[in-house]
């Protein structure tokens, strides 16, 4: 088994037109197969840990938000650095054509399994983070479940997202609520934020 399409030669010129008109963007097969294969079979071998929810002192387990397990992607994996790599380009293109001064990106592998969710939250707050653009990375396809909803800023449904291997999606981190539903099967993702600056009023902004 391996993934096979073809590498997309504009990838970043077909999500920046979208993204500056709506705020988000969804975009098939954004990154080459074979990329997309290694982070596959490198996540299934990392030691992922239940993810929580909340900020530094708040930060808590709480299977009641979100059930999925994570772990976050470093440098030092040359898998991982290939995609973090990929994403410094996004990163520098949406500097360029969109001026959001964006000058740091952190992700995480997110593993979904049978019944795990992650219900409806913001990723950022006006004045209280430093996040500007959240992603979502698919890196295997299922049939149905672990869909990712997308609501606009009155809490109305935008979209729908069947998770499929390949997939970018990149949204407004304030400004579009969120959720993902009920895994059927297992699914494999990579969420990440691009930061504009790396602290609010002197503190570092967490890792969460």
């Amino acid at each position: 088994m391996h993934y096979q399409w073809p590498t997309l030669t504009n990838w970043l010129e077909q999500i920046a037109q979208p993204f500056y008109q709506q705020g988000y963007v969804v975009l098939e097969q954004a990154i080459p197969a074979d990329l997309c294969w290694s982070l596959y079979q490198d996540v299934q071998h990392q030691q992922l840990t239940a993810a929580g929810v909340g900020r530094q002192g708040q930060y808590q387990l709480n299977q009641q938000v979100r059930r999925d397990h994570t772990a976050w992607l470093s440098q030092d994996n040359p898998v991982q650095q290939q995609y973090l790599q990929l994403m410094a380009q996004l990163q520098q293109d949406m500097n360029q054509r969109c001026f959001l001064g964006l000058i740091d990106f952190e992700a995480h592998y997110a593993r979904y399994q049978q019944g795990d969710f992650y219900q409806k939250h913001l990723d950022a707050f006006v004045g209280r983070s430093n996040r500007v653009l959240s992603s979502v990375c698919y890196l295997n396809t299922v049939e149905q479940g672990g869909e990712l909803v997308l609501y606009d800023e009155q809490e109305q449904f935008l979209t729908k997202v069947q998770p499929k291997a390949g997939t970018l999606v990149i949204f407004e981190s304030c400004r579009f609520p969120h959720e993902v539903l009920p895994a059927t099967q297992i699914r494999y993702s990579i969420a990440g934020w691009f930061r504009h600056n790396s602290s609010i009023q002197g503190l570092v902004d967490p890792q969460q």
